[in-house]
């Protein structure tokens, strides 16, 4: 079936590029980001065209000790204004909060009030309910929200349609299609978006891609989410994130044909701070283990470890995972 929106030469108005640096990245790094990386990347996200930056979490620190993370893990309101102050830029500020870590009630206050402007939660397909009861929350208080069902390629189509058509019932703008275990493959891709659009048709809803690159696809898969008619492009910079990264906003901008994104901004982040951060032992990208994890169907942590372990015992690895999927 074709169903191109846009071509390889045109700017589709719709497109909307989410820098997730700090908040997928920050799952590298325990969310110790320098002040000096996180506003040069306000700064760059700014001067880039970039149309949302995530900050990270809004975690419950109930849950979650603050001496053991970075303040990134908790996106706290005078934290987020030491960058951005009131923020008079185009570019719109973001947080995630995940079902049942989240104390959304207290901490997630009225818009008026925050420098945030968009609400992303994030839920398996076992807590949908709970997800919508946050997003109506957000919705409530002024914020844009969008929705993220992880871990859908463990989830049955019966399971996925109906989550979808209450997502759809819901004031959620955008839902996000995410490969969490960099699994798919852009022909599975280009089926997913569509089952997900349909119901976006139905409802006037958004939909989002949010790609791991396990298999080296999070690109392939981004831009073919994109061609089917997603509008919100997640990306981190250098493809910084858990275990095998994301989508790089590098890659991204070369590819998006709209004169208002700046790649050459990104660029120049990367020589300042990424390089560093590497160097300094922030581990993240593709890697041998990703790749068995993603044809498996398996979460990454297992090959975190490995990596952490300094294994490079590949053939017992992939047994190993076998072993847990059979």
């Amino acid at each position: 079936m074709s169903n191109r929106q846009g071509s390889l030469v045109s700017v589709r108005p719709d497109v909307r590029v989410v820098d997730c640096t700090m908040r997928d990245g920050g799952l590298v790094n325990n969310f110790a980001f320098t002040d000096e990386f996180v506003k040069d990347l306000y700064l760059t996200n700014i001067k880039a065209g970039v149309d949302y930056m995530e900050f990270g979490y809004k975690a419950s620190k109930e849950i979650f000790d603050p001496k053991k993370f970075g303040k990134w893990k908790f996106c706290d309101e005078k934290d987020i204004r030491s960058v951005v102050g009131d923020n008079k830029t185009d570019l719109k500020i973001s947080v995630m909060a995940d079902v049942g870590r989240t104390d959304f009630k207290k901490d997630i206050v009225n818009r008026k009030d925050s420098a945030i402007d968009m609400i992303r939660v994030a839920t398996y397909i076992n807590t949908i309910p709970a997800a919508i009861e946050m997003l109506e929350d957000a919705k409530k208080k002024g914020y844009e929200t969008t929705v993220n069902i992880m871990a859908v390629s463990k989830v049955n189509d019966s399971d996925l349609e109906t989550a979808l058509d209450l997502l759809g019932q819901s004031s959620v703008d955008v839902i996000y299609v995410v490969d969490s275990f960099g699994v798919f493959y852009p022909e599975q891709m280009e089926r997913l978006c569509d089952k997900y659009l349909s119901v976006a048709a139905k409802y006037n809803k958004k939909i989002g891609i949010h790609a791991h690159n396990n298999q080296q696809l999070a690109f392939a898969n981004t831009i073919e989410a994109l061609s089917r008619g997603a509008s919100y492009l997640d990306a981190t910079i250098s493809g910084m994130g858990r275990g095998a990264g994301n989508c790089y906003m590098e890659s991204l901008l070369c590819f998006l044909k709209n004169p208002k994104y700046n790649k050459l901004a990104v660029m120049n982040f990367v020589e300042k701070h990424m390089l560093k951060l590497r160097e300094e032992g922030a581990v993240w990208g593709f890697d041998i283990p990703y790749l068995l994890t993603g044809i498996l169907n398996s979460h990454p942590s297992s090959a975190i470890q490995f990596i952490k372990d300094n294994r490079t015992d590949y053939s017992m690895f992939y047994q190993e995972l076998m072993d847990n999927v059979l």
